[in-house]
């Protein structure tokens, strides 16, 4: 066949320029040539020759700053453009297919076009990251040139005729109006940076992100192709394969992203709702959501976006089968187009699409689109909510440090249900914002599913969509009950758990006793309730299981039938027919995300209000107004009622004070507050604003820079008085007021007393208070890190401190010294201990004030005595620092400068032991008694603590010359160690690279003989059965297909009659064993997996309890526990669903894989290097994946420990004023789990972008295989 640009040399029209040369057809498009050569000539020595210089580029850590104006809106265009481009290939191609000779000239310049637009784009991009603008001015001429070329071409068919049902009038049109918008983009980018044109270019700087090194996350500065196929995970993916990921590898958030940036906008979104709506619950429910949309709504907007178009996308794929499968059945014969003009064929677009190699490729390109879409809409739903996950912790914990003592203390509020809020209704928020897009995307995709099954099969299309949509309600039932059982089984496994803990807890107590089988037993016992909960969970999970596999097959069979027997001539093509299958299929799967978007919109809104009763509670300062009307009402109190301020918190507007009758003042002058640290005068405290006063009538002074000592029986409110002091009760009258010198220095106000009025010195805001409770508090961390306590190092005062608390015999003895990581709430540390590092704590801080709650309270006599003359007398009073000393060692009186006696919540007493011993004489004479027995045991206990002396000094020189003899020993493995550490991670790369096999093997061998084989074998026969559906279907539809065709073979009536019956009753009984199969197989998983998990949790029981001392002594509780909690809630309700699925899914692709080879045999052709690639992909990934995997749950513990300390710490961070410093802890925890998420979440939708795009080359080839066959 002849080949020439303008068709044969015979053909005297196409050379024709009798008209005009422009009124020739071929020698326009030579034309539209001109500037996509121009551009290709000028571009290419640019990128391959002179793009070796640096000198112009602009050095940032990441080569992705896109600043250029109008960027995202250059590639949507250029995106249109190729597809355009590629259609005008293509129409090219069959409308010249029915000529004589070829006309290069209709899809050569297109094609010409199609390379340019991608130099284009990569030009740009490099341009762009490599700011220099000028070279720009080359993308200026190619869009004008080709806006004018491809206009004149649009001309010129108006001119002689062509209109819109010519499908390349209308491709043409597209391409002059592509071309202007990017000339028009082109424009305003030297509108906006005046890079030509212009005397003073606009200079920019990168972002800050991009300027830090730290910053690895580079999703939001990539340019929207690699933002699409997550390109830049390519790097990060192949390094995760040589060498471990941690924190540091995945670097830091973009500021964008980062939870203090996404709290400031909830809180914003928060403080709006406040000024819109001025209601009695600000933080109620309703408002809570309308601030949640406000701040994350615009990018679950764009979520819901993505999803409808990928659901539109996905209905391609039914009628480009439906197409194929049509045209391929008639042959493919090519139409002969009936226009001709300027001597060519013009094809109009139902011409187009009944070629099977257009739909082929229309169908890769739908479901490119689709995949690409789809995983769009994943990863911003998903991002927003883990946003929305950091901000709303944030929330809580800022809620927290405001939070009021008696909420924590009188039980209306436990740690463990805070610690519940941030980790389970935190993600149930965040899991419904990820599925929240599927409310809109849902009954878009069922109506069009509809109305497509309707196009095709008529009325009964509506019959099967009937059973579906019947049967809908049974699967919402079957949903509410699952979760029924889900909550059942919460409960049981929360109790299992509180057994857990008590039992790990109380280890080493049990193990004394031999108590371990009578608590086995009873974690037994709870675990026997929890599996009968967990076997109605099976039931339903099963039920629901097969009801999502079964709904199809009866819908299908029961369509079928009747589209078969009642409708009269009903076309029942294979083309029909298989895509009808294909939209059952896509219909049912909204109807199976109801149940879950509906289980998770509940749970969401169970968490929202939840969260609002505890967004609710009360703070710390606020007025309770009601309760104090009614004790102002009340004309037989016992003391005078205020609004309620805890005003020594956080300084009051001046205005709210001068509304306060002076008569409820006691007037202060400055010189008399001056001479004091503390003053309360008239105080009333109390714990509940309902409740009675647990203090009342309190009037103390503490003095300025001396030791007072707070005295009294057990429960006479001393502890109670000092936590008044630093606002964590109640006030209801009275006046709290601090000296200057303990003003907060860090909030920066001039607290002289010159400047201040009386009033602002009465409520002067207080500074850092060093405060060492009656219980004990230590951080998670080491021993030193827990005495400095976020202070600077300053070794000589940290050796004092030390030596005062007399802990350095306690330091030597411990593993790794003050180094040692002291454990959950120092539960490897005796109560002396603990205590001592809580005293030291309040030693080593330079605060001018410092409460000590009862220190000597868990210490024997001589370490009383050594902190006292060491630690109190020695370095604090000597340092002339404030002290409040809470004690019930009287010997320890006469060092008191103010003593404060208690009783019954009153002050007793108030002054000098001198002024007490004269003025209270039967009080003194009980003190000096009660001094005397204690000096009597104070001697006993001294010849008791000389002889242990002697013996602790016998057993040191020992362990000493033990340690000598081992201490070459230790060399020699520190050595040995080093020369192994290489060895050590190659073997930990190559444990990473495999395939966790054991584990599998250990999880289905526990299933025993009789289940596994019952597993395996049902799958099998399901997935048979399912060929063998689909095969009689295409044998029934063939059949069907030639009595129609081949009448003349037949008797008349004979072939108007098909007889549908054999063939029905085949395909009725091969569906009901189909759907029996379906309810056998999902049975036989969630059986499998109840026998699992009981045999797996009975074990890993066994083990625990039945390890040695060593193993709790070295092993985090929170470890131990989180594979009670975590591990078995992943083993009993998510392995057995997930192993259906990998099953059938496997099963699924194997004989897909089987029947297209058997088909098609050239499909094995491309199967072969397909296959590699999936290989390599799923090697790189699974590394990467399960590395991220453990770094989210390793950095979700310490973000969970942090909010627990914090919940228990919570008045000593208060009176340290640590809050500032504790938030940035939070924030910091909080990043690092978001960037650990995120991280997962692109490798999970890189990988998902590959494989369905392997998916969809795979369909091409079978689908063109299939054609040229």
């Amino acid at each position: 066949m002849a080949l020439a640009f303008c068709g044969d040399e015979g053909n005297s029209t196409a050379y024709n320029v009798d008209h005009g040369v422009l009124n020739n057809g071929c020698f326009v498009d030579a034309l539209n040539v001109v500037p996509h050569v121009f551009l290709l000539f000028i571009t290419f020595p640019i990128l391959f020759i002179g793009w070796g210089s640096q000198s112009s580029k602009v050095h940032i850590h990441h080569s992705t700053w896109l600043h250029f104006p109008g960027h995202n809106l250059r590639w949507i265009l250029t995106f249109i453009l190729l597809f355009v481009l590629v259609c005008e290939i293509a129409e090219g191609i069959v409308s010249d297919g029915v000529s004589d000779s070829r006309h290069l000239h209709l899809y050569m310049p297109a094609g010409m076009a199609f390379l340019a637009a991608i130099t284009s784009v990569v030009y740009y991009h490099n341009i762009e990251t490599s700011n220099f603008p000028k070279l720009l001015i080359a993308l200026l001429f190619y869009w004008t040139l080709a806006f004018i070329t491809k206009t004149i071409k649009f001309v010129k068919f108006c001119d002689n005729g062509v209109g819109f049902s010519q499908l390349r009038f209308c491709l043409t049109g597209l391409l002059v109006v592509l071309y202007g918008m990017l000339l028009a983009v082109e424009i305003n980018v030297i509108r906006v940076r005046r890079y030509v044109f212009f005397k003073t270019p606009k200079e920019v700087k990168p972002p800050e992100d991009l300027q830090d090194l730290g910053v690895r996350f580079l999703q939001p500065f990539v340019n929207l192709l690699s933002k699409g196929t997550y390109w830049w995970m390519n790097t990060f993916i192949k390094t995760a394969h040589k060498k471990p990921i941690d924190l540091k590898t995945i670097g830091k958030l973009p500021i964008a992203m980062r939870a203090v940036t996404n709290y400031i906008r909830l809180n914003e979104a928060f403080e709006a709702q406040k000024q819109n709506k001025r209601s009695s619950s600000p933080q109620g429910s309703r408002s809570i959501w309308r601030a949640l949309c406000c701040a994350f709504g615009r990018p679950l907007l764009l979520s819901s976006t993505f999803r409808i178009l990928a659901d539109l996308l996905g209905f391609a794929g039914p009628l480009c089968i439906s197409g194929i499968v049509h045209n391929v059945g008639k042959g493919n014969n090519t139409i002969r187009p009936q226009t001709k003009i300027l001597g060519v064929f013009f094809i109009s677009s139902q011409e187009f699409l009944s070629n099977a190699y257009v739909l082929a490729v229309l169908l890769f390109f739908a479901l490119l689109l689709q995949r690409t879409f789809l995983q769009a809409s994943y990863y911003v739903a998903i991002e927003t909510g883990i946003n929305l996950r950091g901000a709303i912790q944030t929330k809580i914990y800022n809620k927290i440090m405001q939070l009021s003592t008696s909420n924590m203390s009188m039980g209306e509020m436990t740690a463990g249900q805070i610690c519940n809020l941030v980790a389970i209704d935190t993600n149930q928020l965040m899991w419904f914002f990820f599925l929240c897009p599927n409310l809109w995307a849902m009954p878009v995709q069922i109506i069009v599913g509809v109305l497509l099954l309707y196009y095709l099969l008529g009325i009964s299309a509506l019959i099967g969509a009937a059973v579906i949509i019947v049967l809908a309600p049974v699967q919402y039932f079957v949903a509410t009950k699952l979760s029924q059982a889900q909550r059942s089984t919460l409960e049981y496994s929360n109790e299992r758990l509180k057994k857990t803990n008590e039992m790990l807890r109380g280890i080493k107590l049990l193990k004394l006793y031999a108590w371990e089988h009578i608590f086995h037993s009873s974690v037994e016992e709870t675990r026997q309730k929890e599996m009968t909960s967990l076997k109605s969970f099976a039931l339903y999970t099963s039920i629901s299981i097969f009801m999502n596999a079964a709904i199809p097959i009866a819908a299908v069979l029961i369509t079928f039938v009747v589209h078969a027997h009642l409708t009269t001539k009903a076309d029942f093509s294979p083309s029909v027919a298989f895509a009808s299958i294909s939209l059952f299929h896509i219909l049912v799967s909204p109807l199976f995300l109801l149940s879950s978007v509906v289980r998770s919109t509940v749970k969401a809104l169970v968490s929202v209000q939840k969260l609002s009763e505890f967004l609710s509670s009360e703070e710390i300062g606020e007025e309770h107004d009601k309760s104090s009307e009614l004790r102002s009402a009340d004309n037989h109190s016992k003391y005078q009622a205020v609004p309620l301020k805890v005003v020594n918190r956080k300084r009051p507007a001046r205005e709210d004070w001068n509304n306060y009758s002076s008569h409820m003042r006691r007037p202060i002058s400055i010189t008399e507050a001056d001479d004091f640290c503390v003053k309360i005068t008239n105080g009333f405290f109390t714990w509940t604003p309902e409740g009675p006063p647990a203090l009342s009538n309190i009037d103390i002074r503490i003095p300025q820079g001396q030791l007072t000592m707070i005295v009294g029986q057990v429960g006479c409110g001393k502890s109670s008085l000092l936590l008044a002091i630093l606002g964590e009760m109640q006030k209801i009258s009275g006046n709290i007021f601090w000296s200057s010198c303990t003003s907060d220095s860090e909030t920066g106000e001039d607290v002289s007393s010159e400047k201040e009025s009386p009033i602002d010195t009465e409520f002067r805001k207080r500074g850092s208070v060093a405060y060492a409770s009656q219980k004990p508090w230590l951080l998670n961390a080491t021993v030193e890190e827990n005495i400095t306590f976020e202070s600077p190092f300053n070794k000589q005062r940290y050796k004092a401190v030390i030596d005062a608390c007399s802990l350095q015999p306690d330091i030597d003895i411990l593993p790794h010294g003050d180094q040692t990581q002291i454990g959950e709430r120092g539960i490897n540390l005796s109560g002396g201990q603990r205590q001592r590092i809580s005293v030291a704590r309040a030693l080593y801080q330079q605060t001018n004030v410092v409460f000590l709650d009862d220190p000597f309270s868990a210490l024997d006599i001589h370490l009383s005595d050594h902190l006292m003359q060491e630690g109190i007398l020695k370095m604090l009073r000597e340092d002339k620092r404030t002290i409040v000393l809470v004690t019930h060692k009287l010997q320890y009186l006469p060092h008191a400068d103010w003593i404060i006696a208690m009783k019954d919540g009153n002050i007793q007493r108030e002054g000098t032991l001198k002024d007490i011993q004269k003025s209270e004489t039967e009080l003194f004479e009980h003190w000096k008694t009660l001094m005397n027995r204690q000096d009597q045991e104070l001697e006993k206990e001294t010849i008791i603590e000389r002889k242990t002396v002697l013996e602790r000094t016998n057993l040191r020189r020992t362990m000493y010359s033990r340690e000598a003899l081992l201490k070459d020993d230790e060399e020699d493995e520190e050595e040995v160690t080093e020369s192994d550490d290489e060895d050590n991670l190659s073997s930990v790369l190559h444990q990473r690279a495999k395939m966790p096999w054991r584990a599998c093997g250990k999880y289905l061998s526990a299933a025993g003989i009789l289940l596994l084989p019952l597993l395996v074998l049902s799958q099998l026969l399901k997935h048979t059965v399912m060929v063998a559906i689909d095969y009689w279907l295409a044998c029934w539809t063939s059949a069907a297909i030639s009595e129609n065709t081949e009448p003349e073979l037949k008797n008349c009536s004979h072939g108007q009659d098909f007889n549908h019956s054999p063939y029905s009753k085949v395909f009725s009984i091969l569906c009901c064993l189909g759907i029996v199969l379906c309810l056998v197989t999902s049975i036989a998983v969630e059986w499998t997996g109840l026998k699992v998990t009981k045999k797996l949790h009975s074990s890993l029981l066994n083990k625990i309890i039945l390890a040695p001392m060593r193993f709790f002594e070295t092993t985090p509780l929170g470890s131990i526990l989180n594979r009670f909690s975590a591990d078995c809630n992943t083993i009993d309700q998510h392995i057995p669903a997930t192993l259906e699925c990998l099953s059938r899914s496997t099963l699924l692709c194997v004989s897909a894989l089987a029947v297209i080879s058997y088909v098609t045999p050239m499909f094995l052709i491309a199967l072969v290097p397909l296959a590699i690639m999936c290989y390599f992909i799923q090697k790189y990934f699974r590394v990467a994946s399960r590395d991220l995997q453990q770094l989210d749950d390793s950095t979700q513990l310490p973000l969970l420990s942090h909010f627990s300390e914090t919940v228990e710490g919570l008045t000593t961070i208060r009176a340290f004023r640590y809050e500032a410093k504790f938030r940035q802890k939070l924030l910091e925890y909080t990043d690092s789990n978001n960037i650990a998420s995120l991280f997962l979440t692109a490798a999970n939708r890189w990988l998902e972008v590959r494989m369905g795009s392997k998916m969809n080359r795979k369909i091409e080839g079978v689908c063109t295989s299939i054609v040229g066959v």
